[in-house]
């Protein structure tokens, strides 16, 4: 346990900012694409579009939850330094655990997120592969 130093969990401020970017930008993204969805459905009520907005939905409530748990993790990793800082070292790397756990959650609903984009890419394959065996 004294192996925890300071720069332990600085270490991971960068990993975890730069997956922070990558979670706001899937984030506005898919803003985005339900603002695009919800103008063409309101010019025509269609289920595809229904269904495509659901399944926005169900991707933007994984999104928001990815960046909880990240910022939550990056928040555990300062609280780590200063208690490292006012030396509680034994509570520091318990807290420190806790945010490797948060940031393994938020890593998890990211593996998550990404299954449901690419089964939603796949239904618009096999739309237009249907398509294209009718003409």
């Amino acid at each position: 346990m004294d192996e925890l130093t300071l720069t332990t969990p600085a270490l991971l401020f960068s990993a975890i900012s730069l997956i922070m970017l990558a979670y706001t930008n899937r984030f506005l993204a898919y803003a985005s694409v339900i603002r695009n969805l919800h103008d063409k459905f309101l010019e025509r009520q269609e289920d595809s579009l229904l269904r495509q907005i659901q399944n926005l939905k169900l991707r933007l409530n994984l999104t928001r939850w990815m960046q909880i748990f990240g910022i939550t993790s990056l928040l555990f990793c300062v609280l780590t330094m200063f208690l490292i800082y006012i030396n509680y070292h034994t509570i520091a790397v318990y807290i420190f655990g806790v945010a490797l756990i948060l940031l393994i959650i938020s890593l998890a609903l990211l593996i998550k997120e990404i299954q449901i984009s690419a089964q939603a890419l796949q239904h618009h394959i096999a739309d237009i592969e249907e398509y294209l065996k009718k003409k």
